[in-house]
């Protein structure tokens, strides 16, 4: 019989200096945890393993993540469990609003996780959590972080549009041939379209996407990535590293390093996005806010450009 004990565990992969982070100790993360936990939200900071958690919950930054914390797909690179969800909780609109307010959030990134057990995929509380955000914090910018609503898709987007978000964000997450093994769940043109669809019903909303690097992909895949959301009109882009959670995950193919992040940066900025963030430690909701900002001026800037 063999001493399963002594076998060898497998070598843990060292990560370059340019992406270690301090391990989050602040009064203000503490705090934030607290309110999280006093409201029974679920945060993706938390769920994700956000390598960014210590600095954003000290400044009282959290992106909630609404129905439950129990994803109906198993994605290779998301640390996120999966099984069968429990019961939509019908107070959590009232809460993330809560939230919101006691935090004083200019600027609030919701995001879930997929709901393919719900007949909406779970669209309809996106709706009532931005309807509780306007009641309750009228001056809080919206960001939500949707599925892709497979199957239900033009009648998901139809009806969060309609309620009003700022920034309409879905993930492309890696190039199209990586898709089989990093989101087998998903469709590379399916979500392209999701965000096509968001512009078509509601131009003035702001459309996000973002992937990661360090899972295999090519440099020119990438490029081919930028040139298929711009022609989809997307107007912000958000590279960041892979970063493996567990064992069990998808493997780091590469460390991409800060110079590279830099270049993808600079070419995408060239491809005519309004907004671009491309760092090693860049995730979709890091900076959120500023960013939000930022790309709010430059489209205003454009727009001045084009009338003068």
């Amino acid at each position: 019989m063999n001493d399963l004990s002594s076998a060898p565990r497998p070598e843990r992969q060292r990560k370059p200096d340019w992406i270690r982070v301090k391990a989050p100790v602040s009064k203000g993360y503490g705090e934030t945890r607290k309110l999280m936990r006093d409201l029974n939200l679920n945060t993706v900071c938390e769920e994700a393993a956000c390598p960014n958690i210590g600095e954003c919950w000290t400044k009282k930054h959290a992106t909630v993540m609404i129905l439950g914390d129990t994803c109906t797909r198993a994605c290779a690179f998301c640390n996120v469990k999966t099984g069968m969800p429990g019961k939509v909780d019908e107070q959590e609109p009232e809460h993330v609003a809560e939230a919101a307010a006691k935090m004083g959030l200019e600027h609030i990134v919701i995001t879930s996780v997929d709901r393919d057990d719900l007949p909406d995929g779970g669209a309809s509380q996106f709706v009532k959590v931005i309807e509780a955000l306007r009641r309750n914090t009228p001056g809080t910018t919206i960001e939500i972080l949707t599925p892709d609503f497979r199957g239900r898709m033009d009648a998901a987007v139809e009806a969060i549009v309609a309620a009003g978000p700022d920034v309409y964000n879905h993930n492309l997450e890696t190039v199209p041939r990586l898709y089989p093994t990093i989101r087998p769940g998903a469709r590379y043109y399916a979500s392209l379209k999701l965000l096509e669809r968001v512009k078509q019903h509601a131009p003035h909303v702001f459309t996000k996407s973002g992937m990661m690097l360090g899972l295999g992909e090519q440099r020119l895949e990438v490029h081919q990535v930028m040139d298929d959301m711009r022609c989809a009109d997307i107007d912000f882009l958000t590279l960041g590293q892979y970063l493996r959670p567990t064992p069990k995950h998808a493997e780091v193919k590469e460390f991409v390093t800060p110079q590279a992040f830099d270049a993808y940066g600079a070419i995408a900025r060239a491809k005519g996005f309004l907004q671009v963030a491309s760092t090693p430690l860049t995730r979709s909701s890091y900076h959120a806010g500023d960013d939000f900002k930022e790309m709010r001026a430059a489209r205003e800037a454009r727009l001045a450009k084009q009338r003068a």
